[in-house]
């Protein structure tokens, strides 16, 4: 019997992944393999080179540390001329890329403890491209490129961003890698607000997350009778601003007692993705 983790995109807001994995990992529930879009393509990575509970307590030492200079840092020359088209992104993805290099225990994709697929958008197309080998700082890189927001990553040729765009939740590749139970671990990005995001980079998020929130619904209805699926509920609704990682202990927290209270329910309905729960 193999089990897949699959983890959606949502920038900061991974940090809720942590405490999902926290609990998942303390109740048994293990992963075979892992595939992540954006910011879950790194928490994947981090559960794909250790697949243990001092994997998932690493990876919560690496989001207590981080800062939005570790992230987005904020040069004014380059946020002009990306706001006037001279070049590709707002931010430089150089500081990011040395937080998932210095964390990244596997230099290629199929050398991790467990298998592991990333998901990317290839630009000129808009297809979804899911690596499964090949360099996995790259593979990674290009899967959280942040479409405007960070520069496109070219691998073979070719140029990919985000993930999020093609696919945020990508759960039908584990199912056709013959995946018996996959669970959901859903950042909480397509949750509705109260009120809209002030920033451009929150606005991007959210409009990101609305033109994906569709397809996610889909593919739970559709394959939740052809495996075993759980969604674990998201911390719905998250209100942070996107460049705030202030508040990731806090995030870990709810998200690891959250889902420590679904388990003890039995880990109910694939569809609680559709009906977010609140905290």
């Amino acid at each position: 019997m193999t089990t897949a983790f699959v983890l959606s995109g949502g920038s900061n807001l991974g940090a809720a992944q942590v405490g999902m994995l926290k609990a998942l990992f303390e109740a048994g529930i293990v992963p075979s393999s892992v595939i992540g879009t954006s910011v879950g393509a790194i928490n994947a990575a981090a559960i794909a080179g250790s697949p243990t509970m001092d994997g998932v307590e690493h990876l919560e030492r690496i989001w207590l540390g981080l800062g939005r200079k570790n992230i987005f840092p904020f040069h004014p020359v380059r946020g002009f001329l990306g706001f006037i088209g001279q070049r590709d992104s707002l931010f430089s993805s150089h500081a990011l890329r040395q937080v998932v290099q210095s964390n990244l225990e596997f230099s290629r994709l199929e050398d991790a403890e467990i298998p592991i697929s990333v998901v990317a958008t290839e630009i000129r197309t808009g297809a979804e491209m899911v690596f499964r080998r090949g360099p996995a700082l790259e593979a990674i890189m290009a899967s959280a490129a942040l479409p405007g927001i960070f520069p496109a990553v070219t691998i073979d040729g070719v140029q990919y961003m985000d993930g999020a765009v093609a696919d945020n939740t990508p759960i039908s590749p584990p199912i056709s890698d013959g995946a018996d139970t996959v669970y959901v671990l859903s950042s909480g990005t397509a949750c509705g607000l109260s009120t809209a995001p002030r920033s451009a980079l929150g606005i991007a998020l959210q409009a990101l997350a609305v033109l994906v929130q569709k397809r996610v619904w889909q593919e739970v209805t559709q394959y939740s009778g052809v495996c075993q699926m759980y969604v674990v509920p998201p911390l719905c609704p998250i209100e942070i601003n996107p460049l705030d990682f202030s508040r990731s202990p806090e995030i870990i927290a709810a998200s690891y007692a959250s889902t420590q209270r679904w388990l003890a329910h039995g880990a109910p309905s694939a569809t609680s993705l559709l009906k977010p729960h609140t905290h």
